[in-house]
């Protein structure tokens, strides 16, 4: 089994001279890299880190932030993914279960967790946990200058990369695929937080193959924010180019343009790649000249956008990963496949053609993964699974993933037919939430977004889709906060047009149920359907009231991909 660090310190010895990572005008050559992960393994180990310690890490994309993440995994320790922006009760809950013996902290954070500076981060929608005292007895590495509140004794994580290797502390060079490495918190409450916890060797299968799938090769200049994506790029020998931690590409898609001007590969999730695009609309000067292939994920990946993608780049070669946070990648898929094999008629699930289409192709099986059908579920085993989820470990490993899509397999070829549960019918369509639900919530200012139904008199359903704010959230269901607008205008182009919804509301909260306080669908669906009642008592002396319409090209849409 491939272990992460060692493919990336192969390549540091196959391609010491090349560029390794770029930030600002600040760039790593690959012999310099290496040399910083080793001093940090070392450093870190010289002041007592120990086999399986673990670090709550909440540092920024950056080039230190790649050096002491892997550092910490050379020196048999474990990175645990940490938002701040969790609020302060499941990120305290988070770290209870994680057990960290060390806190990894933007400088910053720890100033805006103080008693003084907590109530304007409150004012900006972030509930800080006091990072100085939330792990009691914890060492402390901070990103950045010294800040008030930063704790006494804290390590620079920049002085860790520059201290002295000290090669009697471990054997750096050796491989230890079955270590712990990385802890990723998904989802859950304060009660039960869910966390997927992968080895270095179920990340090295992964994304050693995602390396492979996409195309990466040594000297090829990549750009991207993502870990995921950069250490790939690191285990290919290519040049990763990070944007500078201002250059949102979905709120100011302007600012990263010139990052790609000689760029040969981008990764991007399809609500920052539906972003550029109209920014390249609107300045189509901008447009890269160099760049050999886009690889889209993070997101279900649609026919409306690989359309425009290819319009706008018909020499560019198109990729699209699907994959899970227990296991990345599942598949890959060359985008013009993906457009060759999603127009006609849809195959039949539940004796209805899934959303007008014959599914969704996702590609060929990585060589990591395993996938097999189970009552037409899409099981998933292989080196590239997660050792499991946190809670259940040691004593229940995973052993395969239920994935919850429903799926058909052609050989190696996987084929989505939608989800096991959460289905609407609009006509001939199944239209399933899960598919689109992610794609909205990353478009800016949605914290949440989800799709509900509400039938008609016959037996069809009228689609809603309703949001929740990231800042101003209403009292009640509104179709006037001036999200919706936004939102409403962004979705044609980016979803599929059987899928646009016929209302867009926007919700302060959304229902919960159980002790896992899981998403209430069924109680989302009953508040909706009441005020779309409502709506309709009214729509006499309220013309219009209902909110932005999206469906006035269902017709022609629906009829054309139906037959």
């Amino acid at each position: 089994m491939t272990d992460l660090v060692a493919a990336v310190l192969q390549a540091v010895e196959r391609h010491p001279e090349l560029p390794a990572i770029s930030a600002g005008r600040s760039t790593l050559t690959y012999a310099e890299l290496g040399a910083r992960i080793r001093a940090t393994a070392s450093a870190l180990r010289a002041d007592g880190f120990a086999d399986g310690d673990r670090v709550l890490f909440s540092v920024r994309p950056g080039p230190d932030a790649v050096v002491l993440a892997l550092g910490i995994v050379l020196a048999r320790g474990t990175v645990v993914f940490a938002d701040p922006g969790a609020g302060e009760a499941l990120f305290r809950a988070r770290a209870r279960l994680a057990a960290p013996r060390w806190v990894a902290a933007e400088s910053l954070l720890h100033l805006a967790s103080t008693t003084l500076f907590r109530p304007l981060a409150r004012r900006r929608g972030l509930e800080l946990a006091p990072y100085r005292e939330l792990v009691p007895e914890a060492r402390h590495l901070r990103a950045g200058p010294w800040l008030p509140g930063v704790p006494r004794g804290a390590r620079a994580v920049s002085d860790l990369a520059r201290a002295a290797a000290r090669a009697a502390d471990l054997s750096l060079a050796s491989d230890h695929p079955d270590d712990e490495a990385l802890i990723v918190f998904t989802s859950g409450t304060t009660d039960t937080p869910k966390a997927v916890v992968h080895t270095r060797g179920s990340l090295g299968a992964g994304l050693g193959d995602f390396a492979a799938g996409v195309g990466l090769y040594a000297g090829q200049l990549v750009v991207t924010d993502q870990l995921m994506v950069g250490i790939p790029a690191l285990i290919a020998g290519a040049h990763w180019r990070m944007p500078p931690r201002s250059a949102d590409p979905i709120a100011r898609p302007g600012d990263v343009l010139p990052l790609l001007a000689d760029a040969e590969l981008l990764f991007a999730v399809p609500a920052a790649m539906d972003a550029l695009l109209r920014e390249l609309d609107a300045h189509p000067g901008l447009a890269p000249s160099r760049l050999e292939t886009i690889v889209l994920g993070g997101a279900p990946v649609l026919r409306p956008l690989l359309e425009r993608i290819r319009r706008r780049f018909p020499d560019t070669a198109i990729r699209a990963v699907y994959g899970m946070t227990e296991i990345l990648p599942v598949a890959i898929i060359d985008g013009d496949e993906k457009l060759e094999a999603s127009p006609g008629r849809g195959d039949v699930a539940g004796g209805r053609e899934v959303a007008g289409t014959g599914g969704d192709p996702v590609g060929r099986l990585v060589p990591s993964v395993t996938a097999r059908i189970d009552d037409g579920e899409l099981v998933l085993s292989g080196p590239g699974l997660a050792r499991g989820y946190l809670h259940d470990l040691p004593a229940r490993p995973l052993a395969e993933l239920r994935t919850g899509d429903l799926a058909r397999l052609d050989g190696d070829r996987l084929t989505l037919l939608g989800r096991a549960k959460d289905m609407f019918i609009r006509g001939t369509w199944n239209v399933y939430p899960g598919l689109y639900e992610p794609i909205i919530a990353g478009l800016p200012g949605v914290a949440e977004a989800v799709l509900t139904g509400v039938p008609d008199e016959i037996g069809d359903d009228r689609i809603v889709l309703v949001l929740v704010p990231e800042a101003d959230r209403p009292a009640e269901l509104t179709a006037e906060h001036p999200l919706v607008a936004a939102v409403a205008r962004a979705l044609p182009g980016l979803i599929d047009a059987g899928a646009l919804p016929d209302l867009v509301l926007a919700a302060g909260d959304l229902p919960r149920s159980g002790r896992s306080s899981k998403l209430d669908r069924a109680g989302l669906a009953r508040a909706v359907a009441r005020r779309v009642a409502g709506d309709a008592q009214q729509a006499p002396t309220r013309a219009g009231s209902r909110g932005p319409k999206l469906d006035s090209h269902h017709g022609s849409h629906h009829q054309e991909e139906a037959g």
